[in-house]
């Protein structure tokens, strides 16, 4: 389904959780969503007909690597970068504020914006709201989200109000920064640590912007599971329901669940891509790790029932000698398994939520991650 506007689409409710439907130029993203993780123009170990083929509607780009390497201004020169990746469908890239945050040397946060260093090479770049939309435009993506300042937890109160207050301001130049530009989207990120009032007073201001969506930044950051999700309790009401809500870096399978039921739509995480390639499975009967010695004999797949070659196919005896004896293929083979577990939990949930049993859906994927892998499936 396309359109030639940018749409969401509210279609059913059980109790929180939300299935929905956003619609684009470039395509449907069915929701609750989970978006793989393309940092560089890559999904790391698959092809992007195998990523579309496990049911991924859309994926993310990052704005910090891909300024970098190959160049925002190159990727544009080279048709965008739908074309540079060869993927058809709708993109989202980040601003560039978390990687600045968490893996540029040398930061400089002022008003104007933010100047680093570069983790490639040392070289000195300037990011301003302006600069990340900008990038984000060059780059061609169809979701595009505000610069922000994320500060990782725990931290003084003072310092998490110092940021927010800062993100709001930039995402007003953000805004402005973006424009009007048909089928496409900027969405705002609500920001405010771990402390309540600062949470609602950044998701009220926000809302009043009247942006195409929403983004609930600033957790996953480490913090424990249950103030993210009392963070989601506070921030989800908040925000306009006919808008996408989108968990910025989340996360496991359980951290999934428990938002979806809180009302958000759209996750990404890099876990499932890089887990797969340290050697560890998710699957329907919980976490498996190839490197354990107990695997060396197993000639059982991952997970006889499903519909994944990578989880059907290949038993465990196999992954593991594979993830041990550090071939490539390992990593290729559980991280393909991982992204069709990630879509395959996602499927269940929106046809849970229609079904109107989301959590009776989520006791039972619950019940079944608990029970574990060794007992007969």
């Amino acid at each position: 389904m396309t359109t030639e506007t940018f749409q969401f689409s509210l279609l059913s409710t059980d109790g929180g959780a939300r299935r929905g439907s956003i619609t684009m130029p470039r395509g449907e993203i069915r929701t609750p969503a989970f978006m793989p993780v393309g940092t560089g123009g890559t999904v790391k170990a698959m092809y992007m007909d195998q990523v579309r083929e496990l049911g991924a509607d859309v994926i993310l780009g990052n704005t910090y690597h891909l300024m970098l390497r190959p160049g925002a201004e190159r990727v544009a020169r080279l048709g965008g970068l739908h074309e540079f990746c060869r993927w058809q469908h709708p993109i989202l890239t980040d601003s560039g504020g978390f990687q600045v945050m968490s893996l540029a040397g040398l930061r400089k946060i002022t008003e104007k914006g933010v100047t680093f260093q570069s983790h490639v090479d040392g070289s000195r770049h300037d990011m301003s709201p302006e600069r990340s939309i900008e990038i984000q435009g060059l780059l061609g993506s169809d979701i595009q989200m505000q610069l922000d300042e994320c500060v990782r937890l725990p931290a003084d109160a003072d310092e998490i109000e110092r940021a927010m207050e800062m993100s709001l301001r930039w995402a007003e130049r953000c805004k402005a920064a973006f424009g009007d530009q048909p089928g496409k989207a900027m969405f705002g990120i609500v920001q405010g640590g771990d402390v309540k009032a600062l949470r609602e007073r950044s998701a009220e201001a926000l809302s009043a912007m009247d942006l195409k969506g929403y983004a609930i930044g600033g957790l996953a950051v480490g913090e424990p599971q249950d103030v993210m999700l009392d963070m989601l309790d506070i921030t989800a009401p908040l925000l306009p329901q006919q808008k996408p809500r989108y968990l910025m870096g989340v996360g496991t399978p359980d951290d999934i669940l428990k938002s979806v039921a809180r009302g958000i739509d759209m996750f990404d995480c890099v876990m499932p891509t890089r887990a797969g390639r340290h050697g560890l499975a998710y699957t329907r009967l919980g976490k498996i790790n190839l490197r354990n010695a107990r695997h060396a004999e197993d000639p059982r797949p991952l997970d006889e029932q499903s519909a994944c070659p990578a989880a059907r196919d290949y038993s465990r005896a196999y992954l593991h000698h594979l993830v041990r004896s550090n071939e490539a293929l390992g990593g290729m083979l559980l991280t393909w398994n991982n992204l069709a577990y990630y879509q395959q939990l996602m499927q269940g949930a929106r046809d849970a939520i229609e079904a109107g049993r989301f959590h009776a859906f989520m006791a039972e994927t619950q019940a079944r991650w608990d029970k574990g892998d060794l007992d007969p499936v």
